[in-house]
């Protein structure tokens, strides 16, 4: 099953002043504020995701349903650098986890994980990019 939700927790969330996340805005519906298990790291002035096994490693962003999934998924790939077309190791590698959303509904979303080392990245602790 292919999730039309797509999980953004960094540059793509609303408020954002960026091409990309004006783009998500207009072509998908926001369900909520939702979080997923993972880390999160300080990349540049972007931040990257990676699993965790770690109940207590939480990264907390927003969730999407993606009106053309097709289209906008190709869209965030290559916003991302990922998918066809790119040499790997892509910096992320677009793929689908469990989310949940604040009223402990859970969903399957795509998402963008970091897919580089992070042994020389800060963490940020609080799983919240905006409180870096």
């Amino acid at each position: 099953m292919t999730s039309d939700h797509l999980f953004v927790y960094g540059t793509l969330m609303r408020g954002f002043e960026h091409p990309m996340a004006k783009l998500l805005s207009a072509n998908a519906d926001f369900l909520g504020a939702a979080q997923c298990r993972g880390r999160l790291y300080l990349v540049k002035h972007y931040p990257g995701l990676v699993t965790s096994d770690d109940p207590a490693d939480i990264v907390h962003g927003e969730l999407f349903r993606l009106r053309a999934r097709e289209a906008m998924l190709r869209e965030f790939d290559m916003y991302e650098a990922c998918g066809e077309g790119f040499a790997p190791p892509t910096e992320y590698i677009r793929e689908q986890l469990a989310v949940t959303l604040a009223d402990g509904s859970a969903s399957e979303a795509w998402t963008y994980l970091y897919n580089w080392p992070v042994t020389e990245l800060p963490q940020i602790a609080s799983g919240r990019f905006l409180e870096q």
